[in-house]
């Protein structure tokens, strides 16, 4: 999905909402296998919201079947909604070159999450395909994020380097970065330096950020915010109505977005 076609399901939505599949299969209501559950989930949600976000780990798991499952979600998703592989990978060569062609080719995802630590090198085969997308871990909403991406390097956070120098090796219609919704404050100064690209921001909902200070601070002209929403979604609640609630906490945000959004 290119850019100008994302742009247009969130206005005429009125919404940047990104739905995490991270579908725990030791927290499905009961009776309810974890195919199934994505499903209805996506049933549920698809009214409000313009991205997808399987996290692979929860698939991982599983073994074959695991990757089977996630290759029907992602069909039974469709192209009307933007679709991205939680995977972060990150490596060199032909290998990112393979994790690319795995998840856009084999998959059919829209893009990959990538961890830059490795270089460019490790970033551009994700770079290559027109209409596939880059989202490159920046400034994470873990409180680890504290370890490295703070960090002072010549005189600016180390992420700060990593938004300037990726930016550089793609373009805003190929590249997004991961910004949590916990280091809102920061905003502001990731808008000056990257005023084009797309941000995908984890963190509004379960782990506590504010929705409404991110649109404040990090929507630019395009709005440019993917906000991604997983357990508060998937888990409103885990009994038979599991569907309606994640169908209301989807609208509620979404409504929430809208009055941002033009």
């Amino acid at each position: 999905m290119d850019k100008k076609t994302l742009e247009g399901h969130i206005r005429t939505r009125r919404s940047c909402l990104c739905v995490g599949l991270d579908s725990d299969p030791a927290k499905l209501p009961a009776g309810v296998d974890l195919l199934t559950f994505n499903k209805v989930i996506i049933d549920a949600t698809r009214p409000y919201c313009v991205a997808y976000k399987p996290n692979l780990a929860f698939y991982e798991v599983l073994g074959p079947k695991g990757w089977e499952i996630l290759q029907e979600t992602v069909a039974y998703i469709g192209t009307d909604h933007f679709t991205i592989a939680d995977a972060k990978r990150g490596d060199i060569g032909n290998t990112s070159l393979y994790y690319a062609r795995t998840f856009f080719d084999t998959y059919g995802f829209d893009s990959v999450t990538v961890a830059p630590y490795m270089g460019r090198d490790s970033v551009e085969p994700f770079l290559t395909q027109e209409g596939k997308w880059a989202i490159v871990l920046a400034l994470t909403s873990n409180s680890g994020a504290f370890d490295f991406e703070t960090l002072s390097a010549e005189g600016k956070p180390l992420f700060q380097h990593v938004l300037e120098k990726t930016a550089s090796w793609g373009t805003p219609e190929n590249t997004m970065f991961v910004v949590g919704a916990t280091r809102a404050e920061l905003l502001t100064e990731i808008r000056r330096l990257v005023p084009n690209h797309f941000l995908l921001v984890p963190g509004v909902g379960a782990q506590g950020g504010s929705l409404e200070e991110v649109m404040k601070h990090g929507m630019n002209e395009g709005v440019g915010l993917l906000i991604n929403a997983s357990r508060s979604i998937l888990y409103a609640s885990s009994g038979p109505d599991f569907a309606e609630a994640a169908a209301r906490e989807a609208h509620a945000m979404q409504q929430a977005m809208g009055a941002f959004i033009a």
